[in-house]
């Protein structure tokens, strides 16, 4: 991991910037806009869009967090690392939710119940 960050650095990709909380505000939004949105589309059915926008929910707060220490990070995978190694949180419900997000977005011939996503 570690040989994977360093090239994220050397990308410009993953890097200390100031301190704001004006984007983890922001973030903050994004990510509480996202779980509004996931919750409507639950509502009506809309399993597989839901599943997107709650992972995107978490992530956004992930973003947020980083933003508030000084870091920014253009890499999903790079964040949620940092997630654990940082904070200390345990990062397997994100990472469980990014894997059914890709899995959702990217692929088809798949069911899944409200049940499931409820579980998840």
């Amino acid at each position: 991991m570690k040989e994977f960050l360093v090239n994220l650095v050397k990308q410009g990709r993953l890097k200390f910037v100031e301190p704001s909380e004006n984007l983890s505000v922001s973030y903050m939004d994004k990510s509480q806009s996202n779980f509004e949105s996931s919750k409507i589309l639950l509502k009506n059915n809309k399993l597989e869009e839901a599943v997107s926008l709650i992972y995107y929910s978490m992530y956004n707060l992930v973003l947020s967090l980083l933003y508030k220490i000084g870091i920014k990070s253009e890499n999903h995978s790079a964040s949620i690392f940092l997630l654990k190694e940082i904070f200390e949180f345990d990062n397997a419900p994100i990472l469980e939710a990014k894997r059914e997000r890709i899995d959702k977005q990217y692929y088809v011939g798949f069911k899944i119940s409200k049940k499931e996503l409820d579980e998840s």
